[in-house]
């Protein structure tokens, strides 16, 4: 699996984070001061990269979470059928499938951005 262990503390805001067995984009990061029974929390709010459902993320600053390694790649369209367009990535010249998003209008010859992460695609 594509990720890495990182500690609370070394993530900010803009990066990945694994919520709920999903990569997450972190949209907000707060900490709380240490209390006199503990040490100090962080809690973390991010949007699913592949799904878009908010999850939110309260550990200690020093625990361990996992951090998703998200490729992005380049691709040209090579053909639009309705709400899916067929993509060939320009590194490995591999075809495949993808939907195309609501505010997105792509047409052939078009060069676009994706994220990939253990199989899962989405255009940017």
């Amino acid at each position: 699996m594509p990720k890495e262990q990182k500690q609370v503390r070394e993530l900010q805001e803009g990066s990945y984070v694994m919520m709920e067995e999903s990569p997450c984009k972190i949209n907000a990061y707060s900490t709380a001061k240490p209390g006199k029974h503990g040490s100090a929390k962080a809690r973390i709010e991010g949007k699913g990269v592949f799904d878009s459902k908010k999850r939110s993320l309260s550990q200690p600053v020093d625990a361990k979470v996992w951090v998703p390694i998200i490729e992005r790649k380049q691709g040209q369209v090579v053909s639009v059928t309705g709400a899916d367009a067929q993509i060939m990535d320009l590194a490995t010249y591999e075809t495949f499938t993808m939907r195309i998003p609501d505010d997105e209008s792509l047409s052939p010859e078009d060069e676009i951005e994706y994220l990939e992460y253990e199989g899962q695609r989405k255009i940017v």
